[in-house]
């Protein structure tokens, strides 16, 4: 068994680096991983987001990954009302 996601970790965002990607969506460092993954989530459109990742201590999280940690019930922030 895995140990639980540690959502306090800092954490950086790699974004998609397609053509339609604007520069605000570039790379990004945050100081928790909940605060990456809300961002990604929310705030990247679908064409940086696809192949996004966010890089956790030694683990690499891909756009499937990064929803279902913001999709879990463990995720400690607010979420974008739908």
């Amino acid at each position: 068994m895995s140990s639980p996601f540690d959502y306090r970790a800092p954490a950086e965002l790699f974004p998609s680096r397609g053509r339609k990607t604007n520069r605000q969506m570039a790379y990004r460092r945050f100081s928790t991983a909940a605060e990456a993954i809300r961002f990604a989530v929310e705030e990247l459109p679908d064409s940086a987001f696809l192949g996004a990742y966010i890089q956790v201590e030694d683990a690499r999280l891909d756009s499937a990954a990064i929803r279902r940690l913001y999709g879990s019930e463990q995720f400690p922030l607010k979420r974008k009302a739908a």
